[in-house]
Order: C-alpha cells, then sequence, then structure tokens
C-alpha cells in the first residue's frame, strides 16, 4: 500500500478498527474488481486530504473473506465508515471524490461535536 492507507488484515483488524475511537474507513476490495482500481487513487488522496482526522485502510476481500462476510459485504468496492469499532456510513460502489469527501466531514462533525 503506497502512502497514507493502510493494509487491513485479519490478524490486525480487532487493534486497527474495532478498538480505536478514531473515525476508521475501511476499502473492501479485490485485485480483480475494475471499480475498485477506479476508486484506489481517490482513497489515496483522501487518506492525505485527512490525515490525523481519518484513518484509512484497505481490505482485500478475497484474502479476509471472513471479515467481508461480518459486515455482509456483497458487492465491491464497498467502504464503509467505523467510529468507536463501530460501522456507522456504507457507500457501494465507485462514487465521484465529492461524495466522499461530503460523508467524511458529515461524519467528522458528526463526531467531533461535544457529546
Amino acid at each position: 500500500m503506497a502512502g497514507l492507507v493502510a493494509e487491513a488484515t485479519t490478524t490486525n483488524w480487532e487493534t486497527e478498527v474495532e478498538q480505536t475511537d478514531e473515525l476508521v474507513m475501511v476499502d473492501f476490495w479485490a485485485v480483480w474488481c475494475g471499480p475498485c482500481q477506479m476508486v484506489a487513487p481517490i482513497v489515496e488522496e483522501l487518506s492525505k486530504e485527512y490525515e490525523g482526522k481519518l484513518k484509512v485502510m484497505k481490505l482485500n476481500t478475497d484474502d479476509c473473506p471472513e471479515i467481508a462476510g461480518k459486515f455482509q459485504i456483497m458487492s465491491i468496492p464497498t467502504i464503509l465508515f467505523f467510529k468507536n469499532g463501530q460501522p456507522v456510513e456504507k457507500l457501494i460502489g465507485a462514487r465521484p471524490k465529492p461524495q466522499f469527501k461530503q460523508i467524511i466531514d458529515s461524519l467528522l462533525a458528526q463526531h467531533s461535536a461535544p457529546a
């Protein structure tokens, strides 16, 4: 993985996603998936733009089918956003960058507001 995007695996899933209170964006993808390849550069750009505010990870569904199954990932790319280890938003399919930014900004605003 290049840049600030970390690879999610069965080994690090619990510590990197489920046990963090950060906002985490996970890109569920596979090597053979054309739309996943279209989304990859957007995910990379977002990881740089939101550095320090958003943890960005990619999970290869072929390598980690049990995690994909746990979250009922039926089509890829699927982007899941987690907060406090729980899924809070889901995007299915390739989307334009502004759509990602709108959701990320909304989630950051919700989760940074004092309770």
